[in-house]
């Protein structure tokens, strides 16, 4: 069926964070949540279910387990086992949880900044210390890893290597080559790899997402992938995502580092991922299609009417990273365009120090919104 993207429905009417936060007279592009109605089938599957009127306690239903069997054989030829998946309610939980393995023992987690801010917490909620590795800004080639300061920092204390791809907030989708370079160095001196892989479906079409523990078995099982039918379909309120650990010791370990703590998947978030990945591909096709376009848009409007602010090339993510430093204004820039633009970005400081002067747009929405917030944006620059 063809999806209307251009328009959505009334989201201050709802619950939505995204739409509640600010007043009514600000655009909101900020957090990671997508303004398009998700795809038919997941709606109709929970209408569906939602009929049987009975709510109890759920089982994961080994559909899905054999759907994403089926779904990493197909889009990366990786085989994966039904039994190496491991079911959570969000893949926050998820590199939480990888950094709790070691609560006890202490040691060091290593980021990658700018980064997707609970990733930056997830150490200190678990006893360790968070080391940054503040990837290097590349005007031609966009954000690129320092291997010499990645291979420097490692020492004995090192535990865990958290690993952002597709990266956000910058949008990076690593290469293969860079990928083998950073997990050669984790493997060689013993650092455990948690790949925050969420954005893996979300990859423009000259970009190909590679999960680094496909790059050889003894990279798998050091690894625990992190993935979600959530930012894919647009269901991130249903709270429904997994992580595939091969290694059956780590899996162990992994799963052991709940606490009691981190609870099932609810029972409309079983129904709407098994739909989702068993329906979803046509909905999926056409906002990828829709957000290449609007992602055109942004690169052509920032280039010749937002000067100087400049943008990091957008290879996966519906998140856009704009430098704003060169407006040297005596506030934060995300300060600057919620007042005076009435436009409400993501502030590129809580990423981390390699944030500051920055901030991140949400394309994810219909193209006379953005529109609408890039001309508010132009106008607010026009004054200074």
């Amino acid at each position: 069926m063809k999806y209307d993207l251009d328009h959505c429905p009334d989201r201050r009417a709802t619950e939505s964070e995204k739409w509640r936060r600010y007043p009514p007279d600000v655009l909101p592009l900020w957090v990671a949540d997508m303004d398009f109605v998700c795809p038919e089938p997941v709606t109709r599957s929970i209408v569906d279910r939602a009929r049987h009127g009975i709510f109890g306690y759920p089982q994961d239903p080994p559909e899905l387990r054999e759907l994403i069997v089926e779904r990493m054989a197909e889009l990366y030829q990786w085989a994966i086992q039904p039994e190496d998946i491991v079911f959570q309610p969000g893949v926050i939980r998820g590199f939480n949880r990888a950094c709790h393995m070691f609560t006890g023992q202490g040691g060091e987690v290593f980021v990658q900044t700018p980064v997707y801010p609970p990733i930056l917490f997830a150490p200190h909620n678990a006893g360790l210390v968070r080391r940054e590795l503040v990837l290097v800004n590349d005007e031609k080639d966009g954000y690129v890893v320092d291997y010499d300061v990645f291979d420097k920092s490692i020492n004995s204390n090192a535990r865990l290597f958290i690993l952002c791809n597709p990266h956000n907030p910058v949008g990076r989708v690593f290469r293969h080559e860079e990928l083998s370079r950073m997990a050669e160095l984790c493997l060689s001196r013993g650092l455990i790899i948690c790949s925050d892989e969420i954005h893996c479906d979300l990859v423009y079409r000259e970009h190909r997402h590679i999960p680094i523990a496909t790059l050889d078995p003894s990279v798998a099982a050091s690894t625990i992938t992190l993935m979600a039918p959530s930012k894919t379909f647009n269901i991130a309120g249903l709270d429904c995502s997994f992580a595939i650990v091969q290694n059956t010791d780590l899996r162990k370990r992994f799963k052991g580092a709940h606490r009691g703590l981190i609870s099932g998947i609810n029972l409309f978030g079983w129904t709407a991922a098994v739909a989702a990945y068993r329906e979803g591909r046509e909905w999926l096709e056409q906002v990828l299609t829709y957000l290449h376009a609007n992602r055109e848009l942004l690169i052509r409007f920032v280039e010749n009417e937002l000067s100087p602010i400049k943008m990091s090339p957008l290879e996966g993510t519906y998140l856009a990273w704009l430098d704003c430093r060169g407006l040297n204004l005596q506030q934060s820039a995300y300060d600057f365009f919620l007042k005076q633009a009435k436009v409400a970005l993501s502030d590129g400081a809580i990423f981390g120090k390699a944030g500051e002067g920055f901030v991140r747009i949400n394309i994810g929405c219909p193209r006379s919104l953005l529109s609408e917030a890039l001309e508010r944006m132009k106008s607010a620059m026009s004054k200074i």
